[in-house]
C-alpha cells in the first residue's frame, strides 16, 4: 500500500496513520515525535491546551495539555466535549444523491404484499423455558424430513418471556411478534410453555392477522408429546413452503440495515463511508436504509438533524437523542462513556470520534423518518431507528423493524449474525485476510483502489445475497437474537 497517512478533511488538525509509523519519519509535512500505530492520530500542528481537535472537519475532543506537532493524539491528552442534553436548531442542509444504476433482485413475494430474500422455517419460543424443546423439535424435524425445497429451519432462543415487568415484557412480546411476521420466514411455529407471562392467547390477540396456514402455535403444557406435535405442525408448513419460488423485482424493494461493531481508526475512512455510498445508491434507486445505534450518534446528531426532510422529522430526531440520554441518566451513567477497549486500541479516542465515523454509514441523503420501539420501517429512503449500540440488540432491532439484510462494518472482527443475513465488511485488509471465515467483504481495498470500484463490487454482492447467496454468518450458522432490556426482572 503506497498511501501511509490520511488527512480526512481540509479543516482537520490531525491525520490518521494507515500503517504503523516510526519516530522521525515525515508525514503530512510534520516530523513524527513518536511512533504512531495504524489507525491512530497524530497532530499536524501544535494544539494548545483547551484547543479543539478536529477530525472529519468537526471537533472530536479538546486537548487537555499542549500537544506538539507530530505527537500521538489519543486518550492520554484529549477529552470529550460531550455533556448532557443540548439545545438543537434545525438548519436544513441540501442533500444530493447520485443517479442509481437500475438493478433487479429475485425475491419471495408474500401474501401481505411484502417480499423476503429467504424462505426459511422458524421456531420462535415465547419464553426461555422452552428453548430446549424448540431445539429438540428442530433436530427431530431435520432428521426426519430434511430441508429440501426451502432455505433451512432455525430456532431463535432467548432467556425472556417470563418474570418481566412493564416495558421489558412488552418489548419482548413485540420483538417476537415482529419476527413472526418477517417476510424472510416462509413459515413459523410459535412455541409457548403455558404458564409464562408472555401468554400465547395475549400474544395472538395483539399479533394481528396472519396466514394461518404458515403460522402455527403450540403450547407445550397442552400436549402429551410436544415434540411430535411440533414436528407435525412444521411438516404442514414446510409442505406449503416448498411451492414458493423467487420472482424478479426492482432493487428498490430491499430494506437494508446499517450497523458497525468493533470499530477501529479506519472505520470512518474505509468501510463506513463505503456503506454510506451504498446507502445513497439504494435510496436513489427508491429503496430503504436504516441507521440505528443511538448512543453512537451522540456528538454527530446535529449533522443528522440538519438532514431531516422537514421540521417534524427534525423534532423526531431530537426526541430520539434526548430520550436515549435520559435512559443513560436514569441508570446513573454518563452519556459519553462509549468507546470500548477494542475501539480505543484501534485508535478511537472519544465518542465524538466514534460517532462522526459511525454516522458516515448513513451517506448524504435526507432523513425521511424516525422509527421508535413499536414501529416498522414504512418510509422509503434513510430512516433512523431507536436502539442501543450493542451488536446483538442492534441487529435484532434492525431485522425486527423490517430489514431484509444488515451491512455490518467491523475493524476488530466478529462472527455474530442476526436472524437476517448479516454481511460483515472489514475496515482493513489484514482483518479480511485473517478472518476470511467471518468477513464477506474487504473495504480496506479502497486504500489501494477507489470508492467507486468497491461500491460496484459491494452492490453486486448485496444483489447476490438477496438472490440467495449465503453470508458467512449463515454458512457458519451464527444466527442469534438479543432483546433489549431496561427494567426489573422478578
Amino acid at each position: 500500500m503506497s498511501k501511509q497517512t490520511i488527512k480526512i478533511n481540509g479543516l482537520d488538525n490531525v491525520a490518521v496513520a494507515l500503517t504503523d509509523l516510526r519516530t522521525g519519519e515525515e508525514h503530512e509535512g510534520v516530523v513524527l515525535a513518536e511512533d504512531i500505530v495504524k489507525g491512530h492520530k497524530f497532530a499536524l500542528t501544535e494544539i494548545a491546551e483547551g484547543e479543539q481537535i478536529i477530525k472529519y472537519g468537526n471537533p472530536i475532543a479538546r486537548a487537555v495539555q499542549t500537544i506538539p506537532a507530530g505527537a500521538h493524539v489519543h486518550t492520554h491528552n484529549a477529552r470529550t466535549n460531550l455533556s448532557e442534553n443540548l439545545e438543537y436548531a434545525y438548519n436544513k442542509v441540501k442533500t444530493d444523491l447520485p443517479e442509481a444504476k437500475p438493478r433487479t433482485v429475485n425475491v419471495y413475494r408474500r401474501a401481505d404484499g411484502n417480499v423476503g430474500i429467504r424462505n426459511e422455517l422458524w421456531i420462535i419460543p415465547t419464553v426461555g423455558c422452552v428453548n430446549g424443546q424448540a431445539k429438540l423439535i428442530l433436530e427431530t424435524f431435520k432428521n426426519r424430513y430434511g430441508t429440501k425445497g426451502f432455505d433451512g429451519i432455525f430456532t431463535y432462543t432467548h432467556p425472556y418471556g417470563c418474570s418481566q415487568l412493564g416495558d421489558d415484557h412488552e418489548r419482548t412480546k413485540l420483538i417476537l411478534q415482529k419476527m413472526v411476521r418477517h417476510p424472510n420466514a416462509g413459515g413459523v411455529l410459535v412455541l409457548g410453555l403455558g404458564c409464562e407471562n408472555n401468554q400465547m392467547s395475549a400474544f395472538r390477540e395483539t399479533l394481528g392477522e396472519v396466514n394461518e396456514k404458515r403460522i402455527k402455535f403450540l403450547v407445550c403444557q397442552d400436549e402429551e408429546d410436544e415434540i411430535e406435535a411440533g414436528v407435525r405442525l412444521l411438516k404442514g408448513i414446510a409442505d406449503i413452503m416448498t411451492n414458493d419460488v423467487r420472482e424478479e423485482a426492482d432493487i428498490s424493494c430491499l430494506k437494508v440495515g446499517l450497523k458497525c461493531g468493533g470499530s477501529d481508526g479506519l472505520s470512518g475512512i474505509t468501510a463506513n463511508p463505503l456503506v454510506g455510498r451504498f446507502s445513497d445508491y439504494i435510496v436513489a434507486a427508491g429503496g430503504t436504509t436504516v441507521l440505528t445505534e443511538v448512543p453512537e450518534m451522540f456528538g454527530a446528531e446535529q449533522l443528522l438533524m440538519n438532514r431531516a426532510k422537514d421540521e417534524e422529522t427534525f423534532e423526531k430526531v431530537v426526541r430520539l437523542i434526548n430520550e436515549f440520554k435520559d435512559y443513560f441518566r436514569r441508570n446513573g451513567q454518563t452519556v459519553y462513556e462509549n468507546p470500548s477497549p477494542g475501539n480505543k486500541a484501534g485508535g478511537i479516542t472519544t465518542l465524538e470520534d466514534k460517532s462522526l465515523g459511525c454516522t458516515q454509514k448513513s451517506g448524504a441523503g435526507p432523513v425521511q423518518d424516525v422509527v421508535f420501539d413499536d414501529g416498522y420501517v414504512t418510509e422509503k429512503g434513510l430512516n433512523l431507528l431507536n436502539g442501543p449500540g450493542n451488536d446483538m440488540c442492534a441487529v435484532t432491532n434492525l431485522a425486527a423493524a423490517g430489514c431484509h439484510i444488515v451491512l455490518f462494518t467491523t475493524g476488530r472482527g466478529t462472527p455474530f449474525g442476526g436472524f437476517v443475513p448479516t454481511l460483515k465488511i472489514a475496515t482493513n485488509s489484514e482483518l479480511a485476510a485473517k478472518k476470511s471465515n467471518w468477513i464477506d467483504f474487504n473495504a480496506g481495498a479502497v486504500l489501494d483502489s477507489d470508492f467507486d470500484t468497491q461500491l460496484d463490487k459491494l452492490i453486486d454482492l448485496v444483489v447476490d445475497i438477496a438472490n440467495g447467496k449465503m453470508t458467512k454468518n449463515e454458512i457458519n450458522n451464527t444466527k442469534e437474537i438479543a432483546i433489549f432490556k431496561t427494567g426489573v426482572t422478578l
